[in-house]
């Protein structure tokens, strides 16, 4: 008799992956350069590199990892380990040889698979790396590993069969902090699948859909990865991202969905060649990951059109914690688009204070959350998975606060806020204050020692090409917009600002840049 708790699973990635391949076989599912496949093929490739993993003794609840840049090959290698059961964690291509080396010898990776064209030095250095025991594999022919693609072609293709259940685990991926040891976020196909749907149920989505991956897929990418082939849609590839060939690929294929972070937004509208693409066929542009000029996304309206919306995540619990929709990116109301919407149904959210409890309307605490897409664990660290756990909630250490109409503002991170002169203040604020003038690209907002507020709020700048505006004035303007405690105390304007591997401000080197920097750009006005 078949068990209850089996009559009421969940479904599995593989399976929903499976289904997808039987349903739509005849449609596109990828375009790559100029190789298009469709969903039989990709179902032909998935069934053959399974094949070539189980040949060398790959099996369920083994773990594997890829080290390469957007391929097609890459989305194969990951269908075939949801369908096997296999874990599957993502390197990071910016990450240094010890990042990778900790990351294949702490998720216990059995089989390595690089790029040799971009990582072949890389390969070949993890290879050779003592301690990690896995087996490398490449995409192609190397000098260092079996060649993978070579392995396919030696079987036929068969039917596909799912082999996870709901409580395996799908995925590892690794928090990009700048310091500490990484922390491995465990995903089952249970989180995973929730946060999929709640993305299929939230976002807005096309009728005819043909996402643009120029970011990593081994990153924000891979969130629209299954919701596409779900719809029965087109996963489009970019290697890598350039402002031309993002343009002449969303001509070229009618593009009608794509994400971006800001930087990436920037680098569109700063595009010489920009008009000479036609852009007409963009129906939902979701940006997230990192501040956004406000002055900037009003003007991203005024060329692409209302096709912006916004997303919040965190790799514990990705991507639909909140979604703010293109109806409210009204340039009208240019304070609206600070927020990062209403939270998602499905999802609890609550703010919180160090005692726990939630705060009032307006006023500032720690976005903790409940729902399907949490994550079970950090990977083998049990202490820190209870801490983040605390209570029943998952405390994401991102700060926020709700106005009268559910809207969610961040406020930053928990471990970034700022005591200035007794007061607390929240960087992401400050940004955001500064997101409004329109002189400011960017800027990010860090606390420095100050023998009399105790830390000096600090603004790290980035005018606008052509631009200008005294310190003074625009530490004014912050007074203005949000009292003379958040106003910058110092201020520096620089060419650009350091970023993490994931796309984000690295405050913590801005930290150790200006701490030994002269105070040249004290701001003397404003700020008293």
């Amino acid at each position: 008799m078949l068990k209850s708790s089996a009559l009421y699973d969940w479904p599995t990635v593989g399976s929903l992956l499976c289904s997808a391949c039987d349903r739509f076989s005849s449609r596109v599912a990828i375009v790559d350069g100029s190789t298009r496949l469709t969903y039989a093929d990709m179902s032909s490739a998935i069934s053959r590199i399974i094949q070539a993993l189980e040949d060398i003794g790959l099996a369920k609840g083994d773990g594997i990892a890829v080290l390469s840049h957007n391929r097609h090959e890459m989305i194969f290698a990951i269908a075939a380990a949801n369908v096997m059961g296999l874990r599957f964690t993502a390197l990071r291509a910016l990450g240094s040889e010890d990042d990778h080396a900790f990351v294949l010898n702490d998720a216990e990776i059995s089989v390595l698979i690089v790029d040799p064209t971009d990582f072949g030095e890389r390969g070949i250095a993890l290879s050779r790396r003592e301690g990690t025991g896995h087996r490398t594999l490449s995409f192609g022919r190397s000098s260092f590993a079996d060649d993978v693609l070579e392995m396919m072609t030696r079987f036929e293709p068969q039917p596909l069969v799912d082999r996870a259940e709901p409580d395996d685990i799908v995925m590892i991926g690794y928090t990009g902090g700048t310091t500490g040891r990484p922390k491995g976020v465990v995903h089952t196909h249970r989180s995973y699948v929730a946060f999929n749907m709640l993305e299929l149920l939230e976002w807005e989505w096309p009728s005819e859909l043909r996402f643009l991956a120029a970011s990593p897929i081994t990153h924000a990418a891979i969130s629209w990865l299954l919701p596409t082939f779900l719809k029965g849609g087109t996963f489009v590839i970019n290697k890598g991202f350039s402002p031309e060939l993002f343009l002449e690929t969303v001509e070229r294929e009618r593009i009608t969905m794509s994400f971006v972070v800001p930087t990436m937004l920037y680098a569109l509208l700063n595009c010489p060649r920009r008009s000479a693409f036609d852009t007409s066929s963009l129906e939902n542009v979701i940006y997230g990951a990192a501040p956004i000029s406000t002055v900037r996304l009003v003007e991203a309206i005024e060329v692409f059109g209302p096709v912006f919306s916004q997303l919040y995540g965190q790799t514990e619990a990705p991507t639909v914690l909140a979604y703010l929709p293109k109806s409210e990116h009204d340039p009208a109301n240019p304070d609206r688009m600070l927020s990062c919407g209403h939270p998602t149904k499905g999802v609890t959210i609550k703010l919180l204070n160090q005692q726990g409890e939630e705060v009032p309307v307006g006023e500032v605490g720690e976005i903790c959350i409940r729902g399907p897409l949490v994550m079970r664990e950090y990977w083998k660290q049990p202490e820190i998975t209870a801490e983040v756990f605390a209570d029943g909630w998952l405390h994401t250490g991102d700060l926020a606060r709700r106005d009268e109409e559910g809207f969610l503002y961040l406020a930053g991170r928990a471990k970034d806020m700022i005591i200035s002169g007794g007061f607390n203040v929240y960087p992401k604020e400050v940004e955001d204050a500064l997101a409004l003038h329109p002189a400011v690209d960017c800027s990010a907002v860090i606390g420095l020692p100050d023998s009399i507020w105790g830390e000096k709020v600090t603004a790290i700048v980035v005018l606008r090409e052509g631009l200008s505006v005294e310190k003074s004035d625009l530490a004014a303007f912050v007074k203005a917009k949000k009292g003379s405690d958040y106003a910058p105390k110092r201020i520096e304007y620089v060419e650009d600002i350091p970023m993490t591997p994931l796309g984000k401000f690295d405050k913590v080197a801005l930290r150790d840049s200006f701490l030994s920097a002269p105070e040249t750009s004290l701001v003397t006005g404003g700020t008293a």
